[in-house]
C-alpha cells in the first residue's frame, strides 16, 4: 500500500529530487524500497520515515473514539531520475 502525497510542500520537494509517500504502518524501509523500485522503476538512494500516532477524539454525541495511525516516506531518487507522477502540468 503506497500512495503518493500530493500537498505544496511535497511538490516542493519533488523538484529538488525527494517524494513523499504514504505506506502502511507495517512497512520498513527495505519493503518500501522494492515496492517504489518495482512500482515506478527508480533507483533510491535514500530512505527517511515518519511515524504518525493515533489520538483519542470524541464525535459531536460526546463518544470517544480513535484514530489510525500513519507512517509517511521520503525518498530520495538518484540524480537525474523523476517520477511523473509527482510532475505539474502546465495550465
Amino acid at each position: 500500500m503506497i500512495k503518493p502525497v500530493f500537498t505544496e510542500k511535497s511538490l516542493k520537494m519533488a523538484k529538488t529530487g525527494k517524494y513523499s509517500f504514504w505506506v502502511g504502518p507495517g512497512m520498513n524501509k527495505t519493503g518500501i524500497k522494492s515496492e517504489i523500485a518495482k512500482d515506478f522503476g527508480v533507483h533510491i538512494t535514500s530512505i527517511k520515515t515518519i511515524t504518525g500516532h493515533g489520538e483519542a477524539r470524541r464525535n459531536a454525541k460526546g463518544q470517544q473514539f480513535s484514530t489510525k495511525g500513519t507512517k509517511k516516506a521520503i525518498v530520495t531518487l538518484k540524480e537525474g531520475e523523476k517520477l511523473e507522477v509527482f510532475e505539474e502540468s502546465k495550465k
